[in-house]
């Protein structure tokens, strides 16, 4: 017997408008197919199962119903620009969605495949380091739109023509694309339980990456599926991370580090501190015993990131030897520290720089036609 179907409110911005299938709840689906709960599960399992892209591929559905369907879409993101790296190990894409541009970055390892998704067009935290942060804010990204980065990154490694290195599907994600995840939280949070529930991650492999809100942290740990936590510190003292991180002035590295703990506690996870280097600024021996003493007690991983620099600001990476270093003071402290394997220099692939230098390509071109038009 068919279940009864009540009727919700279909979000668009027109009533006329497509919906995109990606953004719908299964309270949503089921209204717009019309049909019983068994069919929204059919549905479900050929969005994020079977990462399919257009509706005609949803053959075991009735005609009329995939007639319905494909007024809409699945999903928004356009390819404008993909590059690959010349070790076919990292693949990173300009999508646009509409009036925003976004990026999304795959790394392929031995046994893992793990993409790093933006979660806001641009980002209003303005990290003067950072890409993106340079930028501006745009907008906010759907819960669909966050989801599609993953199902295309799905579809891509699924494709054995294109042969990149790794395993033939997605293994892990993580919020540490474009914007910043606590900003975002209701769609962030509806995209983490899709990947979890729909797409079939394990909790474990997802990973929320923040500037540091406490009361979204402490929100994050009753409300989402034991995820990993990291917390971009990227400095040792208040003074430094109010320059580097300009949310720090709200919330300083005290309430930050209080909320990680008690994260830690709820979900009985290691958080990890993300801490980017920088030449001369936050890389000294002195700052890495100043981090240890923050961490330590609190038992954190802390990841060394050399720097991604950008044409924009006069910030550089600190050099190898400083890195390797930083992390044998941690280490020395008793920290458990790591130093991120760089991945896709030859791709622009840290966050924003992909779309920085798309934009200034077309303003170069733009100038060039008004010099042109000018003769």
């Amino acid at each position: 017997m068919e279940d009864t179907i009540t009727t919700v409110p279909l979000p668009r911005a027109r009533s006329t408008d497509p919906l995109n299938l990606l953004d719908l709840d299964d309270d949503a689906l089921r209204v717009l197919c019309g049909g019983p709960a068994f069919r929204v599960r059919q549905i479900k399992d050929w969005l994020y199962v079977k990462s399919v892209s257009s509706v005609a591929e949803m053959s075991n559905l009735p005609l009329e119903m995939r007639a319905v369907l494909s007024k809409h879409e699945v999903g928004r993101l356009r390819e404008e620009r993909r590059e690959v790296s010349a070790d076919h190990k990292t693949v990173k894409w300009l999508f646009r969605s509409e009036d925003a541009e976004i990026e999304t970055v795959l790394m392929c390892y031995p046994k893992r495949a793990t993409v790093c998704v933006s979660v806001q067009a641009g980002c209003a935290q303005g990290c003067p380091f950072c890409a993106t942060g340079q930028s501006g804010f745009q907008r906010q990204l759907s819960a669909g739109e966050i989801v599609e980065q993953v199902l295309h990154a799905q579809r891509e490694l699924g494709d054995s023509s294109r042969r990149l290195f790794g395993p033939d599907h997605v293994t892990n994600v993580v919020f540490m694309g474009m914007g910043e995840p606590l900003a975002n939280y209701k769609n962030m949070l509806s995209a983490l339980r899709r990947l979890h529930e729909d797409v079939g991650l394990s909790a474990r492999s997802l990973t929320v990456s923040t500037i540091g809100i406490p009361d979204r942290i402490r929100a994050l740990a009753q409300d989402a599926p034991p995820v990993t936590l990291a917390v971009s510190l990227h400095a040792p003292d208040n003074r430094l991370r109010d320059l580097l991180v300009p949310p720090n002035r709200r919330w300083p590295l005290r309430e930050v580090l209080a909320a990680a703990r008690d994260f830690a506690a709820a979900k009985g996870r290691r958080v990890t501190a993300e801490y980017t280097l920088i030449e001369g600024v936050n890389d000294s021996p002195a700052q890495a015993l100043a981090l240890a003493g923050l961490v330590g007690p609190l038992g954190m991983h802390v990841n060394c990131i050399p720097l991604n620099s950008t044409p924009d600001t006069s910030y550089r990476p600190s050099g190898p030897e400083t890195v390797a270093r930083f992390a044998a003071v941690l280490q020395d402290r008793g920290v458990n520290a790591t130093v991120r394997q760089t991945r896709g220099r030859d791709l622009d692939a840290a966050c924003g720089q992909l779309r920085a230098r798309s934009r200034a390509a077309a303003e170069a071109t733009r100038q060039r036609s008004q010099v042109t038009g000018a003769r």
